[in-house]
Parts: structure tokens; sequence; C-alpha cells
């Protein structure tokens, strides 16, 4: 049976993984990610894990139908390349494609590493079984895939950046410079913002309104932890969250009508408690057919998603 191999390239670790073509994933491993001398080790280093992994493995480049991988930065699906990645030091154009087909023989196939995750929840994750599927990754900011009609959608090359869905006009500057965007508000470092701005308004008593004003280091799990423990103002700050979150789910929803819109990310492991209050906002922003039909799920395949998504650029895209 061939195999197929998914890479997702981060900032500080690339992993691997050797799959089945039914996703079944067989072997990991990873590797550090060596950024000095402006990222050009990168690529040596991932063609030379490759082809030692097969030899350890028992696997010829014959075995393998493809090779898929999720990157940071702006990626040029067709040629192959990648620019502005720049927590890899790419500042340049670097041809990623290319350079790995030469370097191991084997069919490449790349894409943005948000749009990757989407495709791994998609095939065998939280999106199971559907076709229309939108993905949105909480983390450190706010990222995304849409897969319409079994296809991701990447419009003339930035489709998918829903952390700049603007909830907010009057809201907070965001790193691209304008004001109001989800990621702003929706991030592990946006609601940490929101309970820092709530927390000067708020009067009561509080254990996280204590942490604040004592110059304690206040984080999203804090956040999340004390609206589960009830403190008032943590609820408060949770339900600002929620209502922004469940107000871009709303719009993305009433636009695209995916059947399942799934939540991923560090900040997403609050649990039910953020899907409770993200689903309230979503009931009240979207219209009958839509909220009858599209779900809110959290995301399934945890830091899988991304070597199984790539895996799957070999099955859509060969």
């Amino acid at each position: 049976m061939k195999k197929l191999i998914g890479i997702d390239l981060g900032g500080t670790t690339i992993k691997f993984a050797i799959l089945t073509e039914n996703g079944e994933v067989q072997q990991k491993w990873s590797i550090e990610t060596d950024i000095s001398n402006n990222g050009r080790n990168i690529v040596p280093n991932i063609i030379e894990s490759i082809k030692y992994h097969l030899e350890i493995y028992g696997l010829s480049r014959e075995d393998i139908i493809g090779i898929g991988m999720g990157s940071p930065g702006s990626v040029d699906l067709e040629n192959g390349t990648v620019i502005g990645a720049y927590n890899l030091n790419w500042e340049s154009l670097q041809p990623v494609k290319e350079l790995i087909e030469n370097g191991t023989g084997i069919p490449f196939f790349i894409d943005n590493d948000a749009n990757v995750a989407s495709l791994g929840e998609q095939w065998i994750g939280a999106g199971k079984g559907s076709n229309n599927v939108v993905f949105v990754t909480l983390g450190t900011g706010v990222g995304g895939g849409i897969i319409a009609e079994g296809k991701l959608v990447h419009g003339v090359g930035a489709a998918g950046e829903i952390g700049h869905i603007n909830v907010d006009p009057n809201g907070y500057t965001c790193t691209c410079g304008n004001i109001g965007c989800l990621e702003t508000v929706a991030s592990a470092t946006g609601i940490v913002h929101l309970a820092r701005d709530m927390s000067e308004q708020y009067a009561g008593e509080s254990k996280l309104k204590y942490l604040i004003d004592d110059g304690q280091q206040v984080t999203a799990k804090i956040v999340m932890d004390q609206a589960k423990e009830n403190d008032p103002l943590a609820i408060k700050v949770l339900d600002k969250f929620n209502f922004y979150l469940g107000l871009a789910c709303g719009n993305i929803a009433n636009v695209l009508h995916p059947e399942t819109i799934v939540l991923g990310g560090g900040v997403s492991a609050a649990g039910q408690i953020l899907i409770n209050g993200v689903d309230h906002y979503f009931q009240k922003y979207t219209f009958p057919q839509i909220r009858n039909s599209t779900k809110i799920k959290f995301a399934e395949l945890g830091n899988d998603a991304g070597i199984i998504g790539a895996a799957s650029l070999v099955k859509t895209q060969s």
C-alpha cells in the first residue's frame, strides 16, 4: 500500500508524518527548525530528514505518492514558493517545491499552514464527511481556512484570513494596521487586552481584577479558568469575547452556509463554556436556515491537524 508524507512547518519545530491513503498516521517525528542563515538550512534539513526516515522505515520513494506541507507566509500554490514567512527568516522568495522535488524525487504540494489544518479537520476530524467546513484557529492570533464544496477557497491568494473580519470599527488597532479586527479581541492576546480594559471600569469583587491590579501575569487560560470559577469580571470578559467570535462566525455562516464551523487552537481548550457562549451569539446573528443547520464544534485532531491536512494536499492536488 502506498503512503503519503505530511509536513507541518513551524517556527520552532518541523513535524513529519507518514500516513496511509486513508489518513491513518503510521509514523511521526520532528526536527528543530533551523532559522539561522536566513532560513537557508530549513529545506535541506527537510530533505535530509525525509530520506533518512524512509531508509530506516524500509521505504523507497516509489512507495510514496507525494509529500504535502503546510507553511507560514505567503504561498504560491502553482509555483510552490513561499515568501514573507518572517518567523522562519524567509524574507526572500523560497523555491520550496523545486528544491524538495529535486532532493527527494517525490511529487510535492504546499499550502498555507492554516488552510492545511482546515483540510485535516475536514478530512478525518470535526468536519469529517462534509464538503463545507470553516476552520477558525484561536491562538496568539486568529487564523483560518475555508473549504467550500470540497475545495479550499484561496481567492486571489489571501482568502480565509478570518482574523481580519471587522467586529468593532471603534476597537483596538490590529497588527495589520486596521482597527477592530477579530484578532484583536478573540485571540489569546486579545482576551487579555479585554480583561485589562474591562478591569479598569469594574468596581466589584473579583480575583481576576485583583491579579490585574496587583501586576501579576494574566493569560487567556487564567481568564477562562476564572470564568469557570464564576468570577464576575471574568464572566463579563468571556461574554465579550464570545460576542465578538459569535458575531464573526455568524457573518461567515450567513455568507458561506457551511455545515460545520470548527474552532481550534490553544484558546479553544477552554471547553464547553466557550462553545456555549459563542453559540449563543451565533444563534442571535444568523438567519433561520443557517441557525438550524450550521454547527459549531471543537477541533478533534489537535497538533496533528497540520500534518494530516498537509498529507491530504497530495490527494486533493495531485
